[in-house]
């Protein structure tokens, strides 16, 4: 079986483009392979600035014999059709053979083609590949019309076994494909021709290159950690940065500068950012004092001067790119220490979306989130309100301006130099979070109600303007922002009424948006201070409607009919992201719907709650048997209903009880519901689980010994009120209606 080796050799590829490009190759041929009938053992892909390599182990030599039997149109049919079926079979019609079916004599054809070598296939494979291969960018060059990420200058294509390589015949807009390939640009320019992968790996590795990306990674972080430890410092980790590097170079040579003294008191941050944006430097820092005071950069080629010439230039370019950096941090000290207000008022110049207003807009609605959400958290509410104030604050400043991926760290360091609390200042940072599955949820009160009212705001805003996700479609990562509220509840374990909170600020945004002047600012001050004292709705809305007469107040009370509409979807856009945030931990969708409608299914902890005692329930025998038990009990209700006309709901009286087994499960439904009831209203949700196990038995024996549609009618009704009660006491615990099987 022979070995296939493919190498595209052109100018320097993206480093970002390389990992996805390996791989498309790798799938575009293999499977291309194994369409046209050539199995393998294994592949593998490989990338370097300038080439992109594969290698597939095992290939069959040729493809094999094939024998596809195909039904045609019936005998009579148009010729139309009969020849449409020839041409797709590659027959003639004398090759037809006719069968008698059921339906009448239908053609049949037997097509049988012959297996192609495998150097054949591979051309073939190799020339779509090329031609149609998806580049985020590529380029067109000279007279030809092949496109690709840059120019390409050369095709390895081998096919190798026991007898030797043999060159694949192929030829793409002028480039013959051959065995031959270059090594390192500057320390090993020429051509050489190869035998296999092995002898093509080992020859570029003599030749200045090392093949594998995740080579080049490992031997840039060890020596870089080697020559950091060897000074008692240490490499600040940036997986994305090495990954990237490593795709950079073909020979990494590991140098390790100094920073100037000038610029190593900046914040660690904005160095290691810095270094990173503009020279993609590794930033190696003092444990000891935390500060940076070297960096690492990776050259493509070893030199006569060991780097020095290479350090040299980096560190003069470094030293611009840094004292940008100081410039910046110098003059925001400036603003911060006069307490920041300029950055605040300039605020109100920056536009967050065309219909919602300004960032300071936006901060005004925040504040008054924080404000309504801080009782919840356990914050004090001035130092929330000053938080939510000053979260954004840094957004107007020249480092965040330069390096936006700093906002929130700066206006936490700027935060301490104008003198607001350490609350205020973690607050900036942590308000943020988190930005993804993986990234940390705050915890300090006044972080959790600036990050809330933050994102709630956002939700509130998009919802208000319709500016939804649809499909996968999300331009303002609503989806991330309801993911970042469940998680800021659910992790703190906070109890808030997500409704209530949603009316309250798409109420805001209305009144943003429809009113001006001195009637919007009323309204807004009304607002903020009702819900400040309240913390609900109603209450809000009512005392801003008895501030005003006439026209206003009509409008208002439109918007306060219009609002449960957009609430009740929003809420249900929150419903729908905890359902794929609890699936992840083995709660199943069903098992969330059935707890979605009993009462407080804004309240997200609670919520889970009840989901998670559910789900643990119906894990058991007696959970299980007791679902079935309800959902007979539903079917045989919804069918007498339907045929009765009427609603079974009521009425059920132990008096009318025939059998011992009907007399039992009276008395087991009282007892139930005695208990689920309070233990419902405390709370616990193990309790009312275990008082509707308790169900189990006598429903099971209520429907093995009981007939329901019995001659006596009034005893047949009495029973399907029975039933009635048993539908009404399980969904005191949930509509296990909802519960799928």
């Amino acid at each position: 079986m022979p070995d296939l080796l493919i190498e595209l050799f052109s100018e320097e590829i993206p480093a970002r483009m390389q990992l996805r490009a390996a791989e498309d190759l790798k799938k575009l041929v293999t499977d291309g392979l194994v369409d046209a009938g050539l199995t393998y053992a294994g592949a593998a892909a490989f990338s370097t600035p300038r080439r992109l390599t594969l290698a597939v182990d095992g290939l069959l030599a040729t493809s094999p014999d094939t024998r596809e039997e195909r039904k045609g149109p019936k005998v009579g049919a148009p010729d139309k059709a009969i020849e449409g079926f020839l041409r797709g079979a590659g027959l003639t019609r004398d090759q037809l053979e006719e069968r008698d079916t059921p339906k009448g004599p239908v053609y049949f054809a037997l097509i049988e083609k012959k297996g192609r070598p495998a150097a054949e296939i591979v051309a073939d494979v190799l020339d779509a590949t090329i031609r149609n291969f998806p580049w985020p960018k590529s380029m067109r060059w000279g007279a030809g019309s092949l496109r690709w990420v840059r120019p390409l200058h050369s095709i390895l294509c081998i096919l190798s076994d026991e007898a030797g390589a043999n060159v694949v015949p192929l030829e793409i807009d002028g480039i013959k494909a051959g065995d031959s390939t270059e090594g390192h640009r500057f320390m090993a320019p020429g051509r050489f021709s190869v035998s296999s992968f092995a002898d093509y790996e080992a020859k570029l590795k003599a030749a200045k290159v090392i093949l594998s990306p995740a080579e080049r990674a490992d031997h840039i972080w060890a020596e870089a950690q080697n020559a950091a430890f060897a000074q008692g410092l240490e490499i600040v980790e940036d997986k994305a940065l090495l990954a990237e590097v490593a795709g950079l170079v073909e020979w990494p040579v590991v140098l390790m500068g100094d920073i100037a003294k000038d610029f190593i008191p900046l914040p660690p941050e904005v160095l290691q950012t810095s270094m990173k944006e503009h020279q993609k430097f590794f930033s190696v820092r003092n444990p000891k004092s935390g500060l940076i005071e070297k960096f690492v950069t990776v050259a493509n080629r070893e030199t006569a001067d060991h780097g020095a010439t290479i350090l040299a230039g980096n560190q003069k370019v470094l030293y611009a790119r840094l004292a940008d950096a100081k410039f910046f941090w110098e003059n925001d000290l400036r603003v911060a220490e006069a307490g920041g207000a300029a950055w605040l008022e300039s605020l109100d110049n920056v536009t967050f979306h065309n219909k919602l207003g300004s960032q300071g807009d936006r901060i005004v609605r925040i504040t008054a989130m924080a404000r309504a959400v801080a009782p919840a958290v356990g914050a004090d509410v001035d130092l929330a309100v000053l938080a939510a104030r000053w979260a954004k604050a840094d957004l107007s400043s020249e480092m965040v301006y330069e390096f936006p991926e700093l906002q929130g760290l700066m206006g936490k360091y700027y935060a301490g130099v104008a003198g607001h609390p350490a609350e205020v200042a973690a607050a900036a940072l942590e308000h943020y979070s988190p930005l993804g599955p993986s990234d940390d949820v705050p915890s300090a009160p006044v972080s959790v109600a600036v990050a809330l009212a933050d994102k709630l705001d956002t939700l509130a805003g998009f919802w208000a303007i319709d500016e939804k996700p649809t499909g996968s479609k999300d331009p303002f990562a609503l989806r991330r922002a309801a993911l970042g509220v469940i998680r800021l509840i659910l992790d703190n374990r906070l109890r808030i009424n997500l409704d209530a909170l949603f009316d309250a600020q798409l109420l805001r945004h209305e009144i943003e948006q429809n009113e001006n002047g001195e009637v919007r600012a009323a309204l807004l001050h009304d607002l903020d201070a009702e819900i400040a004292d309240h913390g609900v709705f109603g209450a809000a809305i009512r005392t801003v409607l008895d501030h005003f007469d006439g026209d206003l107040s009509k409008h208002l009370e439109g918007v306060k009919e219009s609002l449960p509409d957009t609430s009740d979807d929003l809420l249900a856009f929150f419903h729908d992201r905890l359902k794929v945030y609890l699936r992840d931990k083995g709660i199943r969708h069903d098992v969330i719907d059935a707890c979605l409608h009993m009462p407080g299914n804004d309240d997200l902890t609670l919520l889970v709650k009840r989901a998670e005692a559910l789900s643990a329930f119906l894990a058991t025998e007696d959970g299980e048997n007791l679902l079935q038990g309800v959902k007979r009990s539903t079917n045989i209700l919804a069918q007498a209903e339907e045929k009765d006309g009427v609603e079974y709901s009521y009425g059920a009286d132990v008096k009318f009880a025939e059998a011992d087994e009907e007399k039992a499960l009276f008395a087991a439904l009282d007892a139930a519901q005695a208990a689920i009831t309070p233990a419902m209203e405390a709370e616990d949700f193990a309790a009312a689980m275990a008082a509707m196990a308790s169900l189990r038995g006598p429903i099971d024996s209520f429907f093995e010994a009981v007939q329901i549609n019995t001659d006596n009618q009034v005893v047949r009704r009495n029973r399907l009120n029975l039933l009635a009660r048993i539908r009404a006491v399980s969904a005191g615990v949930a509509d296990l209606s909802r519960i799928e099987g």
